[in-house]
């Protein structure tokens, strides 16, 4: 008899379990059908191959969301408390909830381009009006656990039919060749570069798809992996709207960029000559870079946009539009640096339309600038129209002088440096004199009708420690000198908080006539007027910071931040404050087709 018992326990949890997978598969459809909602964010595949690896993807990837949903939270109950109208309620219940949550992601992501986190939770709960609106987020659940009710009824009733008819393994099967089949063609993908399918890598929530480079590690083909892609793009729009501007007169500009200049060592004493220069023209005395290294602020300070979009290997066919428009009208543009920063670590197009001048700076960065002064100088002697010229000056970033420079006597450091950090200081302030020096020698030789332009692409950490100056974003990493020499214009001192960004929208207006909304090209900062914005980013699509008026938020890829205060002294107790991140968050995705 308790044989018999025990019997009729196992066939009904049997039925329950039976009952249960294809409650999931169900909802396996129903995700389907909320996750496309992640496609209006990224847009649709342009090729029949896209179409194919989304529908194996989707198939796969919400059906597993949906089995481990139930796996985690409803299976156990059924060992513990197999009656099917607890169980049917709870199962409803619980899918209801996921499914809501999953609805909520696809606000999220299409907001801020990514998933739910604690840290995107911590952003979307303090933007939640704006989020959530009208009062669907009130019918929508009631309707989706209406239909849950209904479903799990349905299925109680014919589950008895559906597990004659021996198709409960065939839809197993397919939905196993499907997840599986949709990881080998990310794979072939990977390793082929096929756009239409990598680009959807990071689209669906909890999704990662074997890639090539994966795979042949773990086959200890890791050389091969190395050169393979992994980044998930998204299309660019830009500009936003086709530029529209006027051939202007011609000028001759000279944007001279110092890797490693603080702006706080701008001073009579370590470099006499540009602290003169910059009270007799333009001084922005609160002027921050874009990043805290060499190609982050070159990116920001010739594309005008934030770091963010560092990521995006669109931009190594795309050179930036300032210097496009500049060739379009009759500009001669040419680049004056070392071999170094000739060399970007990422793929950008930021060099394409410049003629290039590059010297050895193997054995001395030092001698690599005077031979790039060099190099300019008969450039430029050589030129009868319109022409553009950056010439990059990289000294202080190895701490270097030429052989035989007499440079500036050395003062006592400042006392919250160690005794390391000492001994650099005063090796700066003698490249930073070296540096002063070849201005006033190239400066003075120039003739007045020339725009010059004169700024730093990073601050100075004192350290030797490149993974230290890497991460380091505080002050003395990214706020740098900004010198405008304006013909016929009298000197000015602007004390507003500006940026990199914002010379590009004042060379397209100011200079090529371009009517667009500064928007359509940049960030839409303002060098000559302080912008709506009351925060600036720094960094790159990996590490970042946002400076406030009082405090500076450093937030890394994974979401973690620490906040400090506004001369990063000291570190903060507090949340972050979101209005500012949610439209950090939204700039770096206003440029991606939708």
């Amino acid at each position: 008899m308790a044989e018999r018992k025990q019997q009729l326990v196992r066939d009904k949890v049997s039925r329950l379990v039976n009952w249960g997978h294809w409650f999931a598969a169900f909802n396996g459809l129903l995700a389907i059908i909320v996750g496309s909602r992640y496609l209006d964010t990224v847009g649709y595949p342009e090729t029949l191959i896209g179409w194919g690896y989304l529908s194996l993807s989707s198939i796969g990837q919400f059906s597993f969301l949906a089995f481990m949903v139930y796996l985690l939270l409803v299976f156990p109950v059924t060992l513990l408390l197999p009656y099917s109208k607890i169980l049917r309620g709870l199962a409803a219940t619980v899918a209801t909830l996921a499914l809501c949550l999953m609805l909520y992601d696809t606000i999220v992501y299409d907001d801020y381009g990514m998933h739910l986190s604690p840290f995107a939770f911590d952003l979307a709960w303090a933007d939640l009006n704006a989020l959530l609106h009208g009062t669907s987020y009130i019918i929508t659940p009631l309707a989706i656990i209406g239909l849950e009710l209904t479903a799990a009824n349905f299925l109680w009733k014919r589950i008895d039919k559906l597990q004659k008819r021996k198709i409960g393994p065939k839809v197993a099967g397919f939905i196993a060749v499907c997840f599986i089949s949709s990881h080998l063609v990310h794979i072939w993908a990977d390793a082929a570069d096929v756009k239409d399918i990598t680009r959807f890598d990071d689209v669906y929530p909890l999704f990662y798809p074997a890639t090539a480079k994966r795979f042949m590690e773990n086959h200890g083909l890791d050389a091969l992996a190395e050169d393979l892609p992994h980044e998930q793009q998204q299309q660019l729009q830009y500009p936003v709207n086709p530029l529209q501007c006027q051939k202007e007169q011609g000028a001759k500009v000279l944007l001279l960029t110092i890797d490693s200049l603080r702006a706080d060592m701008v001073t009579e004493e370590t470099m006499p000559f540009l602290s003169i220069y910059a009270r007799d023209n333009q001084q922005f005395s609160q002027h921050y870079s874009g990043g805290n290294q060499a190609y982050s602020g070159l990116f920001s300070l010739l594309y005008g946009l934030q770091g963010s979009y560092l990521g995006n290997n669109a931009f190594a066919g795309q050179s930036p539009l300032l210097t496009r428009e500049l060739a379009r009208q009759g500009y001669s543009l040419a680049r004056f640096m070392g071999e170094t920063n000739d060399q970007l670590p990422q793929k950008l197009g930021i060099y394409d339309d410049f003629s290039a001048f590059i010297s050895d700076d193997s054995r001395s960065s030092a001698a690599a600038d005077l031979a790039s002064i060099q190099s300019f100088r008969t450039w430029q002697a050589d030129q009868t129209g319109p022409w553009f010229a950056l010439l990059n000056l990289s000294a202080p970033e190895n701490y270097d002088t030429p052989v035989g420079f007499s440079g500036t006597a050395t003062i006592s450091a400042p006392e919250e440096l160690k005794p390391a950090q000492r001994v650099l200081f005063n090796q700066y302030r003698q490249s930073l004199r070296f540096i002063d020096a070849s201005l006033q020698s190239l400066l003075t030789s120039l003739d007045d009708d020339i725009v010059v332009i004169i700024t730093g692409l990073n601050g100075k950490l004192f350290t030797s420690n490149q993974t230290e100056a890497r991460r380091d974003l505080s002050p003395q990493s990214v706020r740098v000198p900004l010198v405008i020499h304006w013909p016929g214009e009298p000197a000015a001192r602007i004390t507003h908080r500006t940026s990199h960004h914002g010379l590009v929208p004042l060379l397209m207006t100011r200079l090529l006539g371009c009517s667009n909304a500064i928007t359509d090209y940049s960030a839409g900062r303002q060098l000559e007027t302080p912008s709506e914005q009351q925060w600036v980013y720094v960094g790159d699509n990996r590490y970042f910071a946002i400076y406030q008026n009082d405090e500076v938020t450093v937030i890394d890829r994974h979401g973690k931040y620490r906040i400090y205060d506004g001369e990063f002294n000291q570190r903060l107790k507090k949340k972050m404050s979101a209005p500012e991140l949610i439209q950090v968050m939204r700039e770096g995705r206003r440029l991606y087709k939708h």
